[in-house]
This record gives structure tokens, C-alpha cells and sequence, in this order.
């Protein structure tokens, strides 16, 4: 693994990322390797043509968004006081795409998330993200249960 020098970690916003982040900050400490965490939302309200009864749902949407950025803070602002630097963002679009624009952006060696297969409501909202990556990414991978 001496030749990972930058590692981008795929967050969402559940308790599972942590997990996902953990591992990220674990081997960027133990490598020297460069941190990115990137959490991707995935807007499902921007698909044209949808007729959806529930106007509030749009409100739960930006909520979410609220809620990753507040996330990801708190879980990596301990790491950031103990001095590891870590790049994060917050993206919104088709996760995949998003996902393999920073990885190719920042020359990303390794890429971390989480293996589970979505639910229905995350499939919702952030799409189905795992297998199309798998097939596409250009680096390691390593999924995390």
C-alpha cells in the first residue's frame, strides 16, 4: 500500500459512514496518504416531470443536505484538532459521476465506502451508486460492511 498517497472517503449521511470515515483517517494516518471525505446528494427533486403529492418532501431534501454538511463536521473535526488534514466537500448530482469527477480530479488512489446495497428510500436519494462504481472507477476500492 505504499503507493496510496490520497484516499477519498465516500460519506452519507448515516451512522454506517462513520465506520467508512474511520477507516479513511486509520489508513491516511498510517500511510501519510492525503484524506478526502465527499459526501454526494443525490436530488431527486430535480428530475424533470415529477408530479410528487408531497410538497414537503423538497423540504425534507434541503434538510438532508443540512444535516450531511453538520454530519460530516462532527465527525471529522476531532481528526482535523489532532492535525490530519482532510479535503471535504459536499456535492450535489448523480453520485457516480460526482464521485469519479473528484477521484480523477485529485488523482485518488484508494476509494472507501460502504458496502451495503441501498434501501429503497436511499436508493431514492442518492441513487444506486455501488455497482455502477465498481465497474467504472479507475483505482482500489475497498468496501467497508
Amino acid at each position: 500500500m505504499e503507493d496510496v498517497k490520497r484516499i477519498l472517503v465516500v460519506s452519507r449521511s448515516t451512522k454506517n459512514c462513520r465506520k467508512a470515515v474511520h477507516y479513511g483517517v486509520s489508513l491516511a494516518r498510517k500511510y501519510g496518504a492525503e484524506l478526502y471525505v465527499v459526501h454526494v446528494i443525490h436530488d431527486p427533486f430535480s428530475l424533470e416531470g415529477w408530479n410528487l403529492p408531497i410538497p414537503s418532501l423538497h423540504e425534507e431534501y434541503e434538510r438532508l443536505k443540512e444535516g450531511a454538511k453538520e454530519d460530516m463536521d462532527r465527525i471529522i473535526k476531532k481528526e482535523k484538532a489532532e492535525g490530519l488534514v482532510i479535503k471535504e466537500s459536499i456535492r450535489e448530482g448523480k453520485p457516480v459521476d460526482e464521485i469519479m469527477k473528484v477521484v480523477e480530479e485529485e488523482n485518488i488512489d484508494l476509494l472507501i465506502m460502504l458496502a451495503h446495497k441501498e434501501g429503497r428510500l436511499e436508493h431514492f436519494l442518492f441513487g444506486r451508486t455501488n455497482e455502477e462504481i465498481v465497474r467504472r472507477i479507475p483505482c482500489a476500492i475497498m468496501l467497508v460492511k
